[in-house]
């Protein structure tokens, strides 16, 4: 037991809580594809925009992200490191990047795509995954961590 030190402990407990998220997101991914009656997507293997509209629309945001994550190193960084802004944090970009762009592909669904259910069931994918990565927080990683000390007001 000697190699499960305070860092492989760290790993340990990372991999199972990443294993848990992608189990149960896929769970939740099937699930709500058939009772909403969706094709199948692949989000980590291409693209995949719905037209030109879109690709510029999602590449614009990208782009934008790129840029605040940019900015916001060099504010929080160098300009004044001893005064950090939480909402130029690269995890908070990168968190409002993902639920912009999926707004985006929702309500491009809305207007482009035949079945309306494809925006719902991006919709309820996006509420899932907020809600997942907001208990992480509030609970401390499900506790695996440490508990989160909020500030007094």
């Amino acid at each position: 037991m000697a190699f499960l030190n305070s860092m492989g402990w760290f790993v340990v407990k990372l991999s199972l809580l990443l294993a848990i998220f992608v189990l149960v997101s896929y769970i939740v991914h099937i699930l709500l594809r058939k009772w909403l009656q969706v094709d199948k997507r692949f989000y980590f293997w291409g693209y995949n925009h719905l037209n030109e509209e879109h690709k510029k629309v999602d590449w614009t945001i990208r782009i934008s992200s790129i840029v605040l994550i940019t900015l916001g190193l060099i504010i929080n960084h160098f300009i004044n490191p001893l005064k950090v802004y939480w909402f130029l944090e690269p995890y908070t970009i990168i968190f409002v990047f993902l639920i912009v762009s999926e707004i985006a592909r929702a309500i491009m669904e809305w207007k482009y795509v035949e079945n309306k259910n494809n925006a719902l069931f991006t919709i309820m994918n996006l509420l899932f995954m907020v809600i997942f990565v907001a208990s992480m927080f509030i609970t401390g990683f499900f506790g695996l961590f440490y508990p989160i000390q909020f500030p007094e007001v």
